[in-house]
């Protein structure tokens, strides 16, 4: 259930402590907010909002806690042994010192892990408590011969390399696992949660995973009827997908836009209100700033030419030309600024302004597209009073 827009649909913080207090106080105790989603593009500084978060528990200073999150640091608990002199004996190792790892042996917890697991992947796991280590194993088809007779079979290969993909599924999982006990009262080990902060979750995953994941996810919260969350991703399909399946299961929840100012690195928090949240239309207001600031760089053509790509597949072209054919009279001339620029050997990290003639041709190319598809761009990042990025409130 969504909640009603705030009254100020946009908020400035100048310091980090400031956003994670904000956070805090949606999700208060008198609050009948459950959730918070945040979208926010890589580099903005999601990870550090979440330890920020994490952070402003009052009883920090005694070593207590009440926030279970999950962001790169927690994955960052498992490291891999990879066995240099032996390459047989792979395994992955647990960090132990840390409160995420509280009462394992005792809780079941690869009962509890495989079930999850076993919805996104198709290897084994064992867990060696003592030794604090995770063995991975997978069944593998072979062909079995006996005499002049070749059936098919399976046989199992233990101690194997699991891909970067599966090793954050693992790593989730074992997070999932974790916070099911922390919704269960009786669990002493883990009833300091008060708060679940997840972000992004979906690292290395492809997309069916990633749907697979959100479903999963929103059931959880579901459940966590005395735990409230915060869920922060750079991942559009994700992000939608959350927001439509917590819609569907009538929880209460807030929806932001999290920017970073580049100058200042103020923190912009901005409502979502009612307003469906695609990735790439936020690509498109990116490209209108850039277009109304008079600042464009070569690599915005990448940009257009990866929107010319995404609606091409969407509409089931074989080809992004699909796109640009009938777009203007200058249909060529689009396609060949397309590659051109969107394959230039320049360098994102030293942004080079384009020149007055071709940044009236990529305004062109923008406009004419914008104007056939009726894409409709957002305002996203609204400018403080007096102009200038970042001002603060």
């Amino acid at each position: 259930m969504r909640t009603a827009p705030t009254p100020s649909a946009v908020d400035r913080f100048p310091e980090i402590d400031r956003l994670a207090k904000r956070l805090r106080d949606d999700l208060g105790a008198s609050s009948a907010i459950q959730c918070i989603l945040l979208y926010a593009y890589n580099g903005t500084g999601k990870t550090r909002v979440s330890m920020a978060f994490k952070d402003m528990w009052r009883g920090k200073k005694d070593g207590s806690r009440d926030t279970l999150y999950f962001n790169a640091f927690t994955e960052d608990l498992f490291s891999w042994d990879n066995d240099l002199d032996g390459d047989s004996e792979r395994v992955l190792k647990m960090n132990t010192s840390s409160q995420f790892f509280a009462g394992l042996a005792e809780l079941e917890m690869d009962t509890r892990i495989r079930e999850y697991l076993h919805r996104y992947a198709d290897f084994e796991f064992t867990i060696d408590y003592e030794t604090a280590t995770v063995r991975f194993s997978r069944q593998q088809e072979v062909q079995v011969r006996n005499r002049d007779v070749v059936t098919p079979g399976t046989e199992t290969v233990d101690n194997i390399k699991v891909s970067r993909g599966e090793e954050n599924l693992f790593i989730w999982c074992f997070f999932l696992a974790i916070a099911e006990l922390a919704m269960d009262s009786s669990i002493e080990a883990y009833n300091w949660v008060k708060y679940l902060y997840i972000d992004d979750p979906i690292s290395s995953l492809d997309d069916n995973n990633a749907i697979a994941v959100a479903c999963d996810l929103v059931q959880l919260l579901g459940r966590a009827t005395e735990i409230k969350s915060v869920v922060s991703s750079h991942h559009g399909l994700f992000f939608n997908i959350l927001c439509k399946e917590i819609g569907i299961a009538k929880l209460r929840y807030k929806q932001y836009f999290l920017h970073r100012g580049r100058k200042d690195q103020t923190y912009t928090l901005r409502s979502l209100e009612n307003t469906p949240f695609f990735h790439h239309v936020a690509m498109l207001q990116e490209l209108q700033k850039a277009i109304d600031s008079g600042v464009v760089h070569t690599y915005h053509f990448n940009t257009l030419r990866s929107l010319f790509e995404k609606t091409a597949s969407f509409l089931g072209y074989d080809d992004y030309k699909s796109c640009i054919h009938g777009l203007d009279d200058d249909e060529v001339l689009f396609n060949r600024a397309l590659n051109l620029f969107s394959h230039g050997g320049y360098s994102i990290y030293e942004p080079r302004e384009m020149g007055e003639d071709n940044k009236e041709l990529f305004q062109r190319v923008f406009t004419a597209f914008v104007d056939r598809y009726k894409f409709q761009v957002p305002n996203l990042i609204v400018p403080p009073p007096g102009g200038g990025e970042g001002a603060t409130t």
